[in-house]
């Protein structure tokens, strides 16, 4: 029996994330790379994938991440190579009316193929608050609201920060959700959302929105799922840019 695929799944090594501002950022990633191999070959892809990840680790960033990628296929003699990292990004964010500062933890990945000539896919994970515009509007006092992740992946032609694709998403809440607030920050993002009420579709679309007027985009998705406080499931919401596209093309 011929084995076509061939790789390593949930390895785990600490690597260097260049940030906006310039700095090195240290995190661990996530690693998940298969390879289309040669019948006749037999290299051991963790015997080559451990020592080129030592010499990318200090700093991977869109940029270089089809190095790596071709590198990898040189090594391993693959017909085809893909890999994603997967990883926790963090940004010092400061409350909207104290300015404490605390670090936000953002889940990232990176994820491309050796038959890619431009940049790998880019996902955030990002958390906000949604206020449920139907609540507020039955309610004589208050509405209900709870934390909902956006989780957008584009497929760019250029170079695109962590930082941007982040800060996109977190405009398209009611509210943007804090790692610490104090009592004058509680009652502004609570005021907030209350004054921005929405659904999971209306984040969705607001996201889109502003994700297509990006230049450089061949491809993005948008998925947003909103942890229900009065309910038991989750609401959730998706958008593919390829749906616009045809939805944008003329009819036969």
């Amino acid at each position: 029996m011929t084995l076509k695929t061939v790789g390593i799944h949930q390895l785990t090594r600490p690597i260097s994330i260049k940030t906006k501002d310039g700095a090195l950022q240290q995190t661990v990633a996530t690693i998940e790379l298969d390879a289309l191999l040669p019948h006749e070959r037999r290299n051991s892809c963790i015997e080559v994938m451990l020592p080129l990840l030592a010499d990318f680790a200090e700093d991977i960033h869109v940029g270089n991440f089809p190095d790596l990628l071709h590198t990898v296929q040189e090594r391993l003699q693959a017909k085809e190579v893909r890999l994603t990292l997967t990883f926790p990004y963090f940004i010092d964010k400061q409350a909207p009316v104290t300015n404490t500062a605390s670090l936000m933890e953002y889940q990232c990945s990176l994820t491309g193929t050796s038959r890619q000539a431009h940049s790998p896919r880019l996902t955030v994970t990002v958390p906000v608050t949604t206020l449920c515009p139907c609540s507020k509007e039955i309610s004589t006092a208050g509405a209900h609201n709870q934390r909902a992740e956006i989780t957008l992946a584009v497929q760019p032609r250029r170079f695109i920060w962590l930082e941007d694709l982040i800060s996109l998403a977190e405009e398209c809440g009611s509210c943007q959700v804090y790692a610490l607030l104090k009592r004058p920050d509680e009652k502004h993002v609570t005021e907030t959302a209350y004054d921005q009420p929405m659904f999971v579709e209306d984040v969705a679309r607001m996201v889109a929105l502003k994700t297509i007027s990006l230049p450089g985009i061949d491809w993005f998705s948008v998925g947003v799922e909103s942890f229900e406080s009065i309910h038991k499931h989750s609401a959730y919401a998706y958008i593919d840019s390829s749906d616009l596209e045809s939805l944008r093309s003329p009819l036969p």
